[in-house]
């Protein structure tokens, strides 16, 4: 009941007399359903959390409950996974949309100049990569939107919890699902950004009047919109945009809307009209673009679009940067996942094992994913193995799957001196993003046991079950059983496995279990949930498989994949998974 009581007078009477940070310890845990992350410090969740609804939400290494708390939603863009989206550096291999928005070191220049918050993003995606689709599918579109941004919320620490809505692109449908499931916004919202992404905005719809009622609600409300002159660009000597369409013809919608109930203020600079309102609490800036050219996402991230949108009309930051670029973010953008090469000064398994044996087990997992996160494990574990699998969906189509494993399970050191290390699912997980990597379901581990070039009889142990002396004992039986097989085979029957399962959502704080396959090819351990995720024994093995995934000849990442009705029998044998990551 205090609880709710204070909730209700924060939004009643404002934030409360500012206090001292609280101590923030020297490891903090991740928040409740967080794991660590694998740049940064952050920490990080993942789920399906409604239908056809993935979030990833990232939060600083240290969430300071004494200070309040913004939550920044963005709605993926057309066409991009949370993933593009978040964004990387660019490496060999890796898709271009990972390279234009950078929504994740927007936000992380954010935290660094913005020192008062704790700043969380939550990015979400719709099915099929597209919100206007994904909204004519669910008619119940707006009041699922509705829920998942009260969600999102649940959990997070903070002294309050104020919501800041941005989109990209096809991401204000989002934002517009939103603002149709109700008559008012709720006091909680502060900011909403339409970054090239009002497409939508209809006067019929009572969109303009809805923005201008929530923004006369409070002083510090923000709406910014950002868009550029769209009528004439061209893509392969066709005009993109139809007669009515763009957002700069939205936006003048928009700006009519305003109009006729707040005096507006239009002025330029450079390329750039900016129009205010309501005293600052309407900014809305549309490039003129001068030279005709497709700036749709150049907005976002290369003229740090986003970051302007999170800091306008804030006395509290400054220094970040400019709009219009160049980027203010560079030194934030994490690492292409990817295995990187093994480091010359890399220490061998049996050194790295020595070197952890005495530690505590929180400190012996920190080491073991940095070693492997840098690239300390053998060269034969970088080259995976196809395989591949057939299924009929409940329409009786066939499908085809291709997915590539890891020939053995995660092991640090070199090809000629290694140790395979049991891990933590966090700290699996962790390693598995990095990579660019998901670990397996019980029907890909019963697949890689069949195609398996080496089947091994398992060799259990039953003293001492979680030493690292005892991890190290069973790599060494491993090995003598491995006598005379040639290297670099697909190796099974060595070891139990950490899977992904739905049934994680029984319980939470669990590891899920599966395999150590017999000659006759049952598993000696059933899906199980019964060990918290801190356990670890020897018998523990981590198998990665890349998370693309060729499915009837399109590469398609193994989330998308794993939660789709008609194609997860290729990879699940429990149908749609909606719990695709620890």
């Amino acid at each position: 009941m205090f609880l709710i009581t204070l909730i209700i007078s924060l939004f009643l009477v404002g934030e409360p007399p500012a206090v001292a940070p609280a101590p923030r310890p020297a490891r903090p845990e991740p928040l409740a359903g967080f794991r660590r992350s694998a740049w940064f410090g952050e920490q990080v969740r993942e789920d399906w959390v409604a239908p056809g609804v993935r979030a990833i939400v990232t939060a600083p290494r240290w969430v300071d409950p004494s200070r309040p708390t913004r939550l920044v939603v963005y709605a993926t863009p057309n066409g991009s996974t949370i993933e593009q989206t978040l964004g990387s550096r660019l490496a060999p291999g890796t898709h271009w949309h990972f390279d234009i928005q950078h929504v994740a070191a927007q936000v992380r220049r954010l935290r660094e100049v913005s020192t008062g918050e704790n700043i969380v993003l939550a990015c979400v995606e719709a099915e099929g990569l597209s919100w206007p689709a994904w909204r004519r599918a669910h008619p119940d579109g707006p009041a699922t939107v509705r829920r998942v941004v009260a969600g999102l919320v649940e959990g997070i620490p903070g002294r309050s919890v104020r919501i800041t809505l941005a989109g990209h692109s096809g991401g204000g449908s989002f934002l517009f699902a939103y603002l149709d499931a109700a008559d008012t916004l709720p006091a909680e919202i502060d900011r909403v950004a339409f970054l090239d992404a009002n497409y939508s905005y209809r006067d019929a719809d009572r969109h303009g009047d809805k923005l201008l009622a929530w923004l006369r609600g409070g002083p510090d409300r923000q709406l910014v919109v950002i868009a550029y002159d769209d009528r004439e660009i061209t893509l392969n000597g066709k005009r993109v945009v139809g007669a009515d369409g763009g957002t700069f013809r939205a936006t003048l919608r928009m700006l009519d809307r305003f109009a006729r109930d707040s005096p507006l203020i239009e002025r330029d600079a450079g390329p750039v009209t900016t129009t205010t309102g309501l005293d600052g609490r309407i900014l809305v800036h549309i490039h003129r673009n001068p030279d005709n050219r497709i700036l749709h996402t150049a907005l976002v991230g290369e003229m740090n679009g986003l970051l302007e949108a999170l800091t306008t009309g804030r006395k509290d930051v400054s220094g970040w940067g400019e709009f219009g670029g160049p980027r203010a973010y560079s030194e934030w953008i994490q690492p292409a996942a990817g295995i990187p090469p093994r480091p010359v000064d890399a220490p061998g398994g049996a050194a790295v094992l020595a070197a952890v044996e005495k530690l505590p087990a929180a400190d012996r997992e920190e080491t073991l994913a940095r070693e492997l996160i840098r690239g300390n494990l053998p060269d034969f574990l970088r080259r995976f193995r196809s395989i591949t699998v057939r299924g009929r969906d409940s329409a009786g189509r066939e499908h085809s799957a291709t997915f590539d494993v890891m020939r053995d399970y995660l092991a640090v050191g070199s090809d000629t001196d290694f140790v395979r290390v049991p891990l933590t699912p966090a700290t699996a997980q962790r390693v598995a993003d990095a990579f660019g990597c998901s670990l397996p379901t019980r029907k890909v581990v019963d697949e890689v046991y069949r195609a398996a070039e080496v089947r091994l009889e398992p060799r259990p142990l039953t003293e001492r079950r979680e030493a690292v002396e005892t991890f190290v004992r069973h790599h060494a039986i491993i090995q003598e059983q491995l006598a005379g097989h040639p290297s670099g085979r697909l190796v099974a029957g060595i070891k139990k496995e950490l899977v992904i399962t739905n049934r994680l959502a029984e319980k939470p704080n669990r590891a899920a279990i599966y395999g150590w396959h017999k000659p006759d090819g049952t598993p000696i351990q059933p899906l199980t949930i019964v060990h918290r995720d801190t356990y670890v024994d020897y018998s523990h093995g981590a198998r990665l498989m890349w998370r693309t995934v060729v499915v009837d000849g399109t590469a398609r990442d193994v989330r998308h994949v794993l939660y789709a009705a008609d194609l997860c029998i290729l990879l699940s044998d429990e149908g749609p998974v909606t719990r695709p990551s620890y």
